[in-house]
């Protein structure tokens, strides 16, 4: 498998690209943001949906590392064009009055990582409050549920743990993600007022999850 440095250092290659390219489209592809509950099935629903649309796809682990690394996240500006530094930094600007945000160092790398991909558009990024950092207007923002004992049931069987060991991780993670997002972003991760579409994957499969994000993407679906 490749490290998550060399997958950052291909997409800052790409993005450089594209950046040179002298007729460069306008219209973005879609950006979508996944929040999902532990064990709900939440990251492979978004791989699937990337893997479908030929989209960029940015898991925990990769906007994790890019928003620790100051250098990284300054390479990422600089696949920017003056007018995409100048959209992203209104972004910053007006989340942080809006929210009444102090950021703190990774908070700022944090921001800048997530609001550069949102800018360059085609992707899908997963977890670390991305559905709270891009505008509304600038991504479709996905919540994936599931009741609580087939999520523990889910990580049971993908662990190798006992249910009560499963159910204890989901309990643990699920708080963890709740702590992260009141403490960044000053909100609640499970309103739905936050979202614009919310999956139940208890009734759903993971191929209708993705058929429900590519309607509301308005696209023809498969």
């Amino acid at each position: 498998m490749k490290s998550i440095e060399r997958i950052i250092e291909e997409q800052v290659k790409r993005w450089e690209a594209m950046r040179s390219e002298e007729q460069r489209a306008e219209a973005h592809k879609p950006v979508v943001t996944f929040s999902r509950e532990p064990g709900s099935g939440g990251s492979i629903i978004a791989k699937a949906l990337a893997d479908q649309l030929k989209l960029n796809f940015f898991h925990r682990e990769i906007i994790q590392k890019m928003a620790e690394s100051a250098r990284i996240s300054e390479r990422l500006l600089e696949t920017l064009d003056e007018k995409g530094v100048s959209v992203l930094d209104d972004w910053i600007s007006t989340l942080i009055n809006e929210k009444h945000l102090w950021p703190d160092q990774y908070q700022r790398h944090l921001l800048r990582v997530v609001g550069a991909i949102g800018r360059h558009g085609g992707a899908v990024i997963v977890g670390r409050g991305a559905s709270f950092i891009l505008p509304p207007e600038a991504n479709l923002r996905v919540r994936v549920i599931a009741p609580l004992e087939i999520r523990a049931q889910n990580v049971a069987r993908d662990y190798g743990a006992s249910f009560d060991e499963a159910k204890s991780r989901v309990l643990r993670t699920e708080s963890d993600r709740r702590a992260f997002v009141r403490k960044y972003f000053h909100e609640d991760v499970g309103a739905a007022v936050n979202y614009d579409l919310i999956l139940n994957t208890g009734t759903l499969s993971i191929e209708a999850a993705v058929d429900a994000i590519k309607g509301a993407l308005g696209l023809a679906q498969e």
